[in-house]
């Protein structure tokens, strides 16, 4: 696979580029809808309620299997931010964390309206799916960072207290941009979590997270992912929460077989270095997806956010094919995800057909507008 911007991507190169953004899409939604109606339950109360092998299949949350959450919803719009920071760069504006703000912008506008707007065509054609207009148990901390158009910087950023991992999650396709240099991945990363989680450990995690994601994207290993992403880490102020929790999942990998209790332990207080240390680990031992995000899901912490976590590492890691096909058939919003996903990997490969100085499609410009 190219890592180069400017790259002509062959055929082959632009299919197996698809496959993994549907995979990381649909990773992280999937597993997402597995974990939340566990989220917050101790590990007994999960056995309580499925069993005592715990949650091995998706179970009724919001009404219905398969529903996402706001995991989900950022995730998408983090997508629809990205395809717009490069349709934007054609008029010379170029700054992607605004870009994304914007789009973070236009998920907190669903939280509060009961629905699109069809007169705001600026807003695109994301923000005018009907079925992402619900409250899906969003983190205080989303709608507190997003409550005003001020946008968080590392030097200014939102909720400085917060460690919760719900920025790493919609940092996933963050991961996606493989002409990226990996420490503008892991800045970017960062700058658009101190959006909403201020913390070094919430917004580092995210950073570290987008940087292995970014390794599996490009075809390498869970660990030379983890080994990039703590030497870029190393030089940060407020980092070493965040390297202890990748040390100390990669130290469990050796320990011999994955137990719940293990889980718990790698999870600690629930912060997004824990989530992160879970969704590395059950990456590497899962004997295969659904084990893994299983495994990522049965512990008594922040279980959406782990599972979604690793969801999308795995989907980055093998593509869409080996997503378990019975769990995505009840998947709530499919449709738009792998849209949205052939959108954005079309725009990251043939993005100079689309629009640029000798032209524009308007159709694309209409599905993905400069303003």
């Amino acid at each position: 696979m190219s890592a180069t911007a400017g790259a002509v991507w062959g055929r082959a190169e632009q299919q197996d580029f698809r496959s993994r953004v549907r995979g990381t899409l649909l990773g992280v939604a999937v597993a997402d809808a597995l974990g939340a109606p566990v989220d917050g339950l101790t590990l007994e109360e999960i056995r309580q309620a499925h069993g005592p092998q715990g949650l091995t299949d998706l179970a009724f949350g919001h009404g219905r299997r398969g529903a996402i959450t706001h995991h989900t919803q950022l995730t998408l719009f983090s997508v629809d931010g990205l395809i717009r920071a490069q349709v934007r760069r054609d008029t010379g504006a170029w700054h992607p964390p605004t870009d994304l703000h914007r789009a973070y912008l236009r998920w907190a506008a669903t939280q509060r309206d009961w629905g699109p707007d069809e007169r705001r065509k600026e807003d695109g054609w994301l923000a005018r799916e009907e079925w992402l207009y619900a409250r899906r148990s969003p983190a205080r901390a989303c709608l507190l960072g997003l409550g005003d158009d001020t946008m968080g910087t590392l030097d200014a950023p939102k909720n400085p207290g917060d460690q919760g991992p719900e920025a790493a999650v919609r940092s996933a396709p963050f991961g996606l941009l493989v002409g990226w240099e990996p420490q503008l991945v892991l800045q970017l990363a960062a700058e658009c979590a101190a959006q909403t989680h201020g913390h070094p450990t919430a917004y580092l995690a995210a950073g570290a997270y987008a940087v292995i994601l970014h390794a599996l994207a490009r075809g390498e290993s869970p660990d030379a992912g983890v080994q990039r992403a703590l030497a870029l880490l190393a030089p940060r102020p407020g980092q070493q929460q965040v390297a202890d929790a990748l040390q100390h999942a990669l130290g469990a990998v050796r320990q011999g077989m994955p137990t719940p209790d293990r889980i718990e332990e790698l999870a600690g207080d629930g912060t997004a270095a824990g989530a992160l240390a879970v969704a590395v680990y059950c990456t590497v031992v899962g004997e295969d997806v659904r084990h893994a995000l299983c495994l990522a899901v049965n512990q008594g912490g922040p279980s959406g956010a782990a599972g979604a976590l690793t969801g999308g590492l795995l989907g980055a890691l093998h593509g869409e094919t080996a997503l378990p096909p019975a769990w995505l058939a009840e998947l709530e919003g499919r449709p738009t995800m792998l849209v949205l996903a052939d959108d954005f990997a079309m725009e990251m490969t043939q993005g100079a057909a689309l629009h640029g100085p000798t032209g524009s499609a308007p159709g694309w410009l209409e599905r993905y507008p400069r303003a």
